[in-house]
Formats: structure tokens, sequence, C-alpha cells
């Protein structure tokens, strides 16, 4: 198969994407597109407002994005129903950070939470602030993985519900059931499942021929763990069809079509912790009865820090300039305009469980990505700072990483699995320069500890030295003794709010 069907037959790219001049956050046009909203919908009262989020889930992994072989019937259904997006993208394939761009409209690095298990910036106004102003309730029904509570305060918030025979907690089925039955105002709720993220159902003698392989995989056939725990996967996400299915009941149960549904998962397993595309490219399907034309398909580059500014222009309001996001309102309601020139990606390895010191920035338009690793083993030399202590630290990140070079550019529309990094090829400088531009551009408009600077490697924590430090083991990382416990003040960032 050449490279275009590929593209064609695995993405399910449409090969035409309309561009204009649209200013996202003109007033008088978005006042006009809600005309448009209350005239399709009910004009006594404004919409409903779910967000279906699930946790871990390639956006190759459904019926619906060209995965034939995994049972994704509910969201399949809400694509032939609504809307389905082909560029939806996160900036962080990693929980925390991912979710607290849905909850403030802001990218990781301006609203704080840009290493896992992390908070928000206690300043910062989120979707339970922005939502509330304009007479919505706001509730969390699930996983949560944000903070601090001071940011987050839901009118309603229930936890996942244990459940026998399946490896995670279910979503709180019958607090959404009687809420649905009882609200009087109109409501932004947050379903967020913690399906499928392991630990996945154990799948006994699992068929290769069952599990779909793309070319970031293909070298896995033939390794059965690795096999038998994709099957455990596909089975979780069947798990999660089946919760999303009876939410969806809920919905036509109790509420009118004056209800946005939207489905999405946070981020990729295949690319989490990364900055490619397996990672940052995520589902994201929505469904609005009389507003959005059922089966269409959006190729425009939507993120999510547009969620936020796209419910508050819903509800009537205007998102405040400090947001990153823009309103994709009209994508909704069938204008195929520009939302986005770029999407742009963060990656942070500090805080998790392997804590390497290999920070990456990515930026993105429709057709090529460029990607800066700033701790590559091409410039770690120049990264040292003569303290043997610190200089571990940075030298075994670059180790741990040493086939990612400083520069990697991607031509998306040819090789959208990012096989064949272009940074090098003559033809594409003046391409990798623009991108280069306009991303340390982005880092300076976002106060990044980083920029173009080689030699600029900070270490970064906790306030206090909470979290996963660098110089103590871990589960899976070992510190010689002579390592551990030397890291002082002097030798660190320390990030206040965290």
């Amino acid at each position: 198969m050449n490279k275009k069907k590929l593209v064609l037959s695995v993405l399910g790219f449409s090969v035409l994407a309309l561009i204009s001049c649209l200013g996202n956050k003109d007033i008088s046009r978005q006042q006009k597109d809600l005309t448009i909203v209350k005239g399709s919908t009910q004009t006594n009262s404004k919409p409903n407002l779910i967000f279906y989020l699930a946790d871990d889930q390639d956006v190759y992994d459904y019926g619906c994005y060209g995965n034939e072989k995994v049972n994704t019937a509910a969201v399949n259904r809400l694509a032939k129903e609504g809307m389905l997006f082909n560029n939806a993208f996160t900036a962080q394939a990693i929980c925390a950070p991912s979710r607290s761009q849905l909850f403030t409209g802001k990218y990781p690095l301006k609203n704080g939470c840009f290493a896992n298990h992390t908070a928000t910036r206690p300043d910062i106004k989120s979707v339970t602030t922005q939502m509330k102003n304009l007479g919505y309730q706001v509730v969390l029904a699930g996983k949560s993985h944000v903070k601090p509570e001071g940011v987050y305060q839901w009118d309603r918030e229930w936890e996942p519900v244990p459940k026998k025979d399946v490896p995670r907690d279910y979503i709180p089925l019958d607090s959404i059931e009687a809420y649905f039955k009882t609200s009087k105002k109109p409501f932004c709720m947050f379903i967020t499942s913690k399906y499928p993220h392991g630990k996945y159902f154990d799948v006994e003698n699992p068929n290769t021929d069952d599990i779909k392989f793309y070319p970031f995989n293909e070298h896995k056939k033939n390794d059965k763990a690795y096999v038998k725990a994709k099957a455990g996967y596909y089975r979780s996400i069947e798990e999660d069809n089946t919760q999303i299915e009876k939410v969806l009941d809920l919905v036509d149960t109790y509420l009118d079509d004056n209800t946005l549904f939207i489905y999405s998962a946070d981020h990729g397993v295949s690319g989490k912790f990364t900055v490619k595309d397996i990672g940052l490219k995520v589902p994201f399907v929505a469904r609005w009865p009389k507003v959005i034309k059922p089966g269409s398909i959006s190729n425009q580059l939507i993120h999510y820090t547009d969620v936020l500014p796209t419910f508050m222009a819903i509800a009537e309001g205007k998102s405040p300039s400090s947001m990153d996001g823009n309103s994709f309102l009209p994508l909704l309601q069938g204008q195929d305009v520009e939302i986005n020139k770029y999407v742009y990606g963060v990656r942070t390895n500090q805080n998790i469980l392997n804590s390497e010191v290999f920070p990456s920035r990515m930026i993105r338009d429709m057709r090529y990505k460029y990607i800066r690793n700033f701790n590559s083993i091409e410039v770690v030399n120049q990264n040292l700072t003569g303290k043997a202590n610190v200089d571990y630290f940075i030298k075994r990140g670059a180790n741990a990483h040493k086939n990612e070079p400083l520069e990697e550019l991607y031509d998306l529309q040819n090789d959208p699995f990012e096989q064949n990094n272009l940074a090098q090829n003559p033809e594409l400088q003046s391409v990798k320069a623009k991108l280069k531009q306009d991303l340390f551009s982005w880092m300076k408009s976002q106060e990044d500890i980083l920029d173009e600077t080689i030699g600029n490697m900070p270490i970064i924590t906790p306030k206090g030295n909470k979290g996963f430090k660098l110089d103590q083991d871990t589960p899976r990382r070992k510190i010689p003794d002579s390592i551990k416990n030397t890291l002082t003040v002097n030798d660190v960032t320390i990030i206040e709010h965290w």
C-alpha cells in the first residue's frame, strides 16, 4: 500500500482542508453564531454540556478512526450522529497536564501543571469558576487527577465506584442518572472514566490476528507479552464502551436535544510521555442534535485548550484573552474555518517513575511538525554544569533517549506515523526555520523554563522536594548510593506552586 492510501485508510483523513481568516475571538461573530444555536435548539434554556473523557487510549484504536478490530460501537454511533474530528490534540501525553488544559483553556506551561501529579497555579480561574459565572452547575463524575481544590471547586463531585470482576473502578452511573433526573439549571459535566488505562483485563490465549498493527508497533507482532497486553487493552476499551452506552441511554432518556455531548480520550498510550502524534493526537467526537450535521467530519486543528472557550461561547460568554484556546463553535455549526494555525506539545519526563531529564517541545501545523529535544545526546556536553551530582542526571537523561536527535521534522501528509526525520533535508530548511522561530516565540509567551539557548537544562522539583525526586530510587529506576540525596536547593529549579 502506498503512503497516500495508508493515510486515507488508517486515519480517515479528508483530502480537503478549507482554511479561512476568521477571527476566533470576534464578539460580534460569536453573537451571530449563538443566534444560530438558539434558532436550532430550544430557546428557553442554555444547552447542557457533557464531556466524556477516556483514559490512555490511542486515536488509532476506534472503529470510526479506522480500526475494525476493536469494539467501540458507542463512539462509532456518536460519529454517525455527530461530528468526528481528525485533527484534535492535547499538548501533553500524560494525565494531569492533559486534563488541566481542558479545565483551564491554557497550555500546561501557562497553567502550571506541566509535570504529572502536580498542581495548577492557584490564581487561575478554571472551568468551575468560568461556567458558574455563566449560570451553569459544573460537575465532575469520575477520575479527577487535578489540583488544588481552590482552583477546581466543583458543584458536585462523585468518585469512581468499585466494581467486581473488572480491573478498574466504574464511573458513578447511579449519581449521574439521579442528577439527570433532577437537574434544574443548565450544567457542564465531565464524566471521566478510568478505562482503558491499565491494569488491563487478563485475556487468555490472545490471537495476534485480532490486533491491528501500525508502523510504530509492527515489530512487536511476535512479542507474546506485548500481544497479551494489547488484547487486555482491547478488552478494557470494550468495557469502557459499555459505560459510554449506558451514559448515552441516560442522556437520551432524561435530557432533550439541547445537549452537547463530546467524547475524547486524554492522550494516546502508545506515545505516552512523548510529543509524537501517537501520544498527542486524541479522538474527538461531538453530538449535538439539530446543530451538528450527522456524519460530518472536520479536519481543522483543534486543541484541548479550545474546549473551555467553546463552552463559554455556547453559554453566551466571552473567554478572556489570557486563555490560549479559541472557540470551535463555528465548526459545530457546519462552518469549515481555521481555528488554530498551530498546535503545540510539551514533554516533561520528570515526576514520573523513570524521571529522566529529557524535555521536549513541539509545534505542528496541518502538514509539518517540528520537535526540539533540548537534552539530546548531540548537545548534552554543552548542557553540563560542572557539578558531578547534577551532571549525572543530565547525562543519564540524554543516554536514556540517545536515539532522539536535537531536531526532528516530519511531513505528516506523507508520513503520518513520523517514521522519516527530515530535519536535515536541504529542501525543507525554510520550513524548519519558520517552525523553529514560531516555537521559540510561543515558548517565550508561555514563560517556559526553557529557551533556544543550548546549555540551559534546569532540573525541576516541587517545593519541599515532594514527588519523584531524581536522586532517589523509584520502582523503575535505581540510583547509585553515591548520588542518592545529593541534590540541594542550589542544584534545582523549584516550582513554587506545585
